[in-house]
C-alpha cells in the first residue's frame, strides 16, 4: 500500500467514527474529488448539504462555500479543509461596498452570486449560482436588479432579461483570462470540437461559444452530446469528470492558466489532517447567518 493508498483508508475510518460526509467542488484536485461523497457546482452543494445524515461536514473548496453548508446547516459541524482557501471574487465586495451600492440604487433587488461572504449575502434580497442566475432575477417582483459581484455573470443574465440589471464591477481571474483569440486558435486545431465555456467568461467570448453552463451543467452536457470533442473554458479541475464520464471523448482546455490556487490548497493531506484535528470549525455569527440563510432559502425554492 502506498501512501496515498494508506491515506485514503485513514479518510475512510475517520469518516465513520466522525459520522462525516465528505463534499468537494467540481474544482478540487483529481484525487480529493475521488474521495468525496458528493462533488458538484455550488447549487448542488448547496442543495445537497442540507440533505446529507450526518454529524459533520467535511468541505473541500473554499471558504464562502463552506459558509453557505454552515448557514444552511446549523446543527451539523461543518470542517473547511483549507482555512486559507478564500476566493478572489468574494473579496472584491464587503459589507460596507454594498451598503454603499444600496443607497445608490434604492429600488433594487440585490442579487448576490453565491460567491461572495456570508456578510454580504446577509445584506442581499435573494442568491443564485451560475446554474440559476436568469431564474432568479426573473422570479422577483422588482423591474431594477443589483447583481453582485460578478460582472460577466450578471452581464450574461441581462441580456436574457427584460429587467433593469445594474452590475458590480467583480470578476473571477481565471476565467476573465480566456479571450476570443484563445477559442479562435482552438478551433483551428479542433474545429469540430463543440466549445463549453463558464458565464463567469467575458461577453466576447461567451458570444462565440456554442453554450455558456455552469459546471454541473457543462458535464450534463457532455455526457448527453453526441459531439467527440469539447473545448471547456472553465477551471482545470472539470476535465477530470468529464473524463471519467467520457472516456471516448476529448477535452481540451480553451487556454493554459485556467487555475484557481485557492482550490487547489486542498490535498488528500489536509483532507486527513482535518478530520484527525477537527480543524477548521466554519462558523458563522448567529444574527448573520439567519439573514444569509433567508437569500440562499429564497434561491433554493426558486431552483
Amino acid at each position: 500500500m502506498d501512501k496515498q493508498d494508506e491515506i485514503r483508508e485513514r479518510i475512510l475510518g475517520l469518516k465513520k467514527s466522525l459520522n462525516a460526509v465528505i463534499v468537494a467542488h467540481n474544482y478540487q484536485r483529481p484525487e480529493v474529488q475521488d474521495i468525496a461523497d458528493i462533488t458538484g457546482d455550488s447549487l448542488e452543494l448547496a442543495r445537497q448539504c442540507t440533505q446529507v445524515n450526518a454529524d459533520v461536514i467535511i468541505f473541500c473548496g473554499v471558504h464562502f462555500m463552506a459558509e453557505s453548508a454552515a448557514i444552511l446547516n446549523p446543527y451539523r459541524t461543518v470542517l473547511l479543509t483549507e482555512v486559507d482557501a478564500g476566493c478572489p471574487m468574494a473579496d472584491m465586495i464587503d459589507e460596507d461596498d454594498l451598503r454603499e451600492w444600496r443607497e445608490r440604487y434604492p429600488k433594487a433587488a440585490v442579487v448576490c452570486y453565491v460567491n461572495s461572504s456570508a456578510a454580504v449575502k446577509a445584506l442581499s434580497d435573494i442568491c443564485c449560482t451560475s446554474a440559476n442566475g436568469l431564474e432568479v432575477v426573473n422570479s422577483l417582483p422588482n423591474d431594477e436588479i443589483l447583481f453582485i459581484p460578478d460582472q460577466h455573470l450578471g452581464h450574461y443574465v441581462a441580456t436574457r432579461t427584460e429587467k433593469r440589471v445594474t452590475l458590480y464591477p467583480g470578476f473571477c481571474p481565471p476565467h476573465q483570462r480566456v479571450k476570443p483569440r484563445h477559442i479562435e486558435r482552438a478551433k483551428e486545431l479542433y474545429p469540430d470540437a463543440v466549445v463549453l465555456v463558464h458565464p463567469e467568461c467575458t461577453a466576447e467570448v461567451i458570444a462565440m461559444a456554442d453554450a455558456a453552463l455552469s459546471t454541473s451543467q457543462m458535464l450534463r452536457y457532455a455526457k448527453e452530446s453526441d459531439a467527440k470533442a469539447f473545448l471547456i473554458g472553465t477551471e482545470e479541475g472539470i476535465l477530470h469528470r468529464m473524463r471519467q464520464d467520457n472516456p471516448k471523448k476529448a477535452f481540451h482546455l480553451l487556454t493554459t492558466g485556467l487555475l484557481c490556487r485557492d482550490m487547489k490548497k486542498t490535498t488528500l493531506e489536509s483532507v486527513v489532517r482535518t478530520m484527525e484535528e477537527r480543524r477548521n470549525i466554519v462558523r458563522v455569527p448567529q444574527a448573520v447567518r439567519v439573514k444569509a440563510k433567508l437569500a440562499l432559502d429564497r434561491m433554493l425554492a426558486v431552483s
